[in-house]
């Protein structure tokens, strides 16, 4: 999610995101670094921060907007209050990951990389969790859990539901 217990993110403010990257922009390869400062800044990048980020780092929009869309951390709207992920690898696909896919699919009735309606699960694979001997692998907010079967990957959609932001 954000940046930890007690984290709120910022309401989206064009001078606070101009004091944000004001602070990155000499680093090399600032482009990055900003972006993850912004996203930790505000909990997303939010579309009205890429032109000013193009024009405080002289890229086109199209260069800023192609880095935020390419990368899977960088997200354009607001984490969802718990995250879901789901390794994808081969050890876990050999262990049942596919049916954990199909599972929370069906349990929380949305697709991989989707938010539930009312903003409280988001839903992703991801390939490789370092985890390939406990496998299949799950994160729940963050947190490893191996050899999670579909009852078990329902018992941890059902914790995160309960679960109440710190």
């Amino acid at each position: 999610m954000g940046g930890g217990p007690g984290y709120e993110p910022r309401a989206w403010s064009e001078s606070r995101c101009r004091e944000v990257i004001a602070a990155l922009v000499g680093t090399r390869g600032s482009l990055l670094p900003v972006l993850h400062a912004v996203q930790l800044e505000f909990a997303c990048i939010d579309p009205r921060a890429v032109p000013v980020i193009a024009d405080a780092l002289n890229l086109s929009r199209a260069e800023v907007h192609g880095v935020v869309t390419f990368y899977r951390d960088f997200r354009q709207e607001p984490p969802a209050r718990h995250a879901v992920r789901i390794c994808r690898a081969e050890a876990c696909q050999a262990t049942g990951a596919e049916r954990l896919v199909a599972q929370a699919r069906t349990h929380l009735g949305i697709a991989l990389g989707a938010t539930t309606a009312d903003g409280s699960v988001s839903l992703d694979d991801v390939f490789c969790l370092g985890n390939c001997a406990l496998g299949p692998s799950v994160t729940v907010d963050g947190r490893l859990h191996g050899r999670v079967d579909e009852d078990r990957l329902v018992a941890l959609l059902g914790e995160a539901g309960e679960r109440t932001d710190p």
